[in-house]
């Protein structure tokens, strides 16, 4: 694994995590990351990153104190100042995880946008207190990492016996000074040889007696301890002694307390790792990193990767599956072949390792071993060429790998004569498909595009090139193999026709063919993308309008309703006032009036009356009638009868429009008034002469029919060939969902030319 991380450049991304670290020890722990020897680490390490960038703590005031450590277990003495320092990390270590816990008692419910710190709460928890430390440092040094006189009751009754004392001595001396004026040659008391002295002037020495300790540089002056002081400097030399002992006890006192601490190192572990952790969550926000999720079917499945330690890296769908098992990466140099290789195994090494990957959505499998083969490995003290390191890695994958590896090597076959060394590439290739290893190589090899091009298991994939800018776009084709563009770049540069022509006859009928059909591959694949692109724009378009028509035919039916309801309320009105007349005529007795109010009651009840609500009546329509759409001024196919809908096919379109909007032109043979009948569909579909994505474009049309008229099963008449038409159908029918089984024809019906479906009732 060592020769992956160095190969791949794996120390950069080691080096951008040590950057975003606060403390020496996170930094170290950087730098010391490495994919890791199982799936459960590596799941654990990405859920701390992700409770780290849910909640971003810092571990500020948090210092590397392993060094004073190792010091104060040795049994050595520590400063006042480097045990200030210690108990000052602790502290921060302390409110750090009183700060986590509290964030860990908060239901993620509670916190918006927040998920859970269960993993940075245990980690937490392992940050000790270390109460008595702190306590005693706090009580026994000062802010500059003095000791206290209330350090200890020694130490201040030490120092209460000196600060008279000094006032003793300096009374005295300065009597002395001022009853020898004259031999005086300054009046201040100063320190020499750690006992007071006062300034004599060296031709009156003989008036000052006691003891010289001192001269200055020009010999004018002597410093002069006199002899009544000296009872009294000893004395308070001797206590200053007691007080330097008491001193160094206190802080031998206070360094066994931190060298005997059976907390200091787990709480140093697991500030290591919350700093580790941060800084991963810094890198993963910095560069736009997502977690990878990771499989056991040993698939490889990348969307929008790039390369994290390329500016600008262009993003690209990566994948490697069962069917899939090797990608062959060719086309011209300089197109971002290595830097695709190189994409996969960071991505790969960075998910091993616990940390996010540069993809928009990944999905990994853990491989036991990464095989990497880039660049130059020449051996000069081996006296091995670039062709023989080359083998001796190969060999060396061949011995180790198995089904759960991932090979990722680069020019594949190159250093050697081409027909030999493709030869050996192959034979490579198909060990390795032996040995069910996943992998992505590149090689400039042609014979080896023909050997991808029939192989099951081997894909073909290249790089696309703009041949107008001269330029490489770096954009992944998978399906199509990649062209060297050697003549086309050199007709672009003006390279002498002459010569142009003399190389594509020198380059021969087969190459030029291969150059030839890589080149119409290559514009029909484009001209497929381009109308893919208008189809799409043209659905989108027919959708928007679909939605448009709708909303008029709501607008309506709203309309319509409010109309009705309007009418409903003026008929009640209506008959509410006739009503109030014919009792005013009943009030008065006169029976001939009754008689008439009674008949125009009538008449306005049998004209004004409620209604009730119309229902919808729709035309004779089932499943495999012609019918008129006025709407398009065309004609359809019924596919389908869904309630107050119908499928129904115009051309390639199909969509759901209403029964009232069709016109029955033709009823289906054999209608029996049921929702669905049999039509005149062919049960069968032939594909040869098509390319694999019109046959797969065909396919699903065919399928759609198929299951909206209930046939099963159909057959897909693909004939023998190669193969790879028939894998690519078989491949695409395990993904489609409308798809129960499907199996070869019986020898006398097809055999292996036909695959036989059958849909999902």
């Amino acid at each position: 694994m060592r020769d992956a991380l160095e190969a791949l450049e794996f120390y950069r991304i080691r080096q951008a995590l040590a950057d975003r670290a606060s403390t020496f020890m996170g930094q170290e722990a950087a730098f010391a990351i490495a994919p890791k020897s199982s799936l459960e680490e590596a799941l654990a390490q990405q859920a701390t990153i992700a409770e780290a960038l849910s909640y971003p703590y810092r571990l500020g005031g948090i210092s590397d104190i392993r060094a004073p450590l190792a010091t104060a277990r040795e049994g050595k003495r520590l400063s006042g100042m480097e045990l200030l320092s210690i108990a000052h990390t602790l502290e921060a270590a302390a409110a750090l995880k009183h700060e986590l816990l509290e964030i860990g008692e908060v239901k993620p419910h509670q916190r918006p946008g927040h998920a859970g710190t269960q993993r940075l709460s245990a980690l937490a928890e392992r940050i000790g207190e270390h109460t008595l430390y702190r306590r005693r440092v706090a009580e026994s040094l000062d802010f500059d990492g003095s000791v206290k006189d209330s350090a200890s009751p020694r130490l201040s009754q030490i120092r209460k016996r000196l600060g008279p004392l000094r006032e003793q001595i300096q009374q005295r001396l300065y009597s002395i000074m001022d009853r020898a004026g004259s031999a005086i040659q300054e009046r201040y008391i100063t320190l020499r040889r750690d006992r007071y002295v006062i300034p004599v002037k060296a031709s009156f020495q003989h008036q000052v007696p006691g003891i010289v300790l001192d001269q200055s540089d020009t010999g004018v002056t002597v410093f002069i301890e006199p002899s009544s002081v000296v009872p009294l400097n000893n004395q308070l030399y001797s206590l200053r002694l007691e007080e330097e002992a008491e001193i160094a006890r206190i802080l031998f006192e206070l360094t066994g307390l931190l060298a005997q601490d059976p907390q200091i190192d787990q709480t140093l572990a697991a500030l290591t790792e919350l700093d580790l952790a941060r800084a991963a969550a810094a890198l993963t926000e910095d560069w736009g990193l997502s977690k990878p999720r990771f499989n056991t079917e040993g698939t490889y499945h990348l969307e929008q990767v790039w390369h994290p330690l390329i500016p600008g890296a262009v993003a690209n769908d990566l994948e490697l599956s069962q069917t899939a098992r090797l990608l062959l990466l060719t086309g011209p140099n300089m197109g971002g072949k290595t830097a695709l290789l190189k994409t996969l195994g960071l991505a790969v090494l960075m998910a091993q390792s616990g940390l996010y990957v540069a993809a928009k959505a990944a999905n990994l499998a853990f491989p036991d071993k990464v095989f990497v083969d880039i660049g130059d490995e020449q051996s000069l003290e081996a006296s091995l060429s670039t062709f023989a390191a080359h083998l001796l890695r190969l060999k060396g994958v061949l011995a180790e790998a198995t089904p759960q590896s991932l090979v990722l090597i680069d020019e594949l076959g190159s250093g050697t004569d081409p027909e030999e060394g493709a030869a050996l590439a192959q034979a490579f290739l198909e060990a390795l498909l032996e040995r069910g290893a996943r992998g992505l190589i590149t090689t400039h090899l042609s014979p080896l595009k023909a050997f991808a091009q029939e192989t099951p298991g081997v894909h073909n994939a290249s790089m696309r090139f703009d041949l107008e800018r001269l330029a490489p776009t770096y954009q992944l084709v998978v399906g199509t193999p990649g062209r060297s563009y050697a003549l086309a770049i050199a007709r672009r540069l003006g390279f002498p026709e002459a010569l142009n022509v003399r190389a594509e006859a020198l380059l021969g009928p087969e190459g030029g063919r291969v150059e030839r059909l890589l080149a119409a591959l290559e514009a029909e694949r484009e001209s497929l993308r381009q109308r893919l692109a208008e189809a799409e724009q043209l659905q989108g378009q027919a959708r928007r309008e679909r939605e448009e028509l709708q909303a008029q035919l709501r607008d309506l039916e709203q309309n319509r309703q409010q109309l009705l309801e309007e009418a409903r309320r003026e008929a009640e009105m209506l008959v509410s006032e006739a009503q109030e007349r014919l009792r005013q005529v009943r009030l008065r007795g006169k029976s001939e009036g009754q008689g008439k109010a009674l008949q125009e009651l009538m008449q306005l009840r049998g004209r004004y009356q409620k209604a009730p609500k119309p229902q919808p009546t729709f035309p004779q329509v089932t499943a495999g009638a012609t019918v008129h759409v006025p709407e398009y001024n065309a004609q359809a196919r019924v596919l389908e009868v869904r309630g107050s809908e119908a499928l129904v096919q115009m051309g390639s379109v199909k969509m759901s429009l209403p029964l009232s909007s069709l016109q029955v032109l033709q009823a289906p043979q054999g209608h029996g008034g049921g929702a669905r009948v049999k039509s005149n569909f062919d049960a069968e579909l032939n594909l040869r002469g098509m390319t694999v994505d019109e046959a797969l474009l065909a396919i699903d049309d065919f399928l759609t029919e198929a299951k909206s008229l209930g046939e099963t099963p159909v057959r897909l008449l693909h004939g023998k060939g190669t193969g790879a038409l028939r894998n690519a159908i078989r491949e695409a029918l395990r993904r489609d969902k409308r798809v129960e089984t499907f199996h070869d024809a019986v020898p006398y019906e097809g055999g292996h030319g036909v695959t036989v479906v059958h849909l999902r009732k």
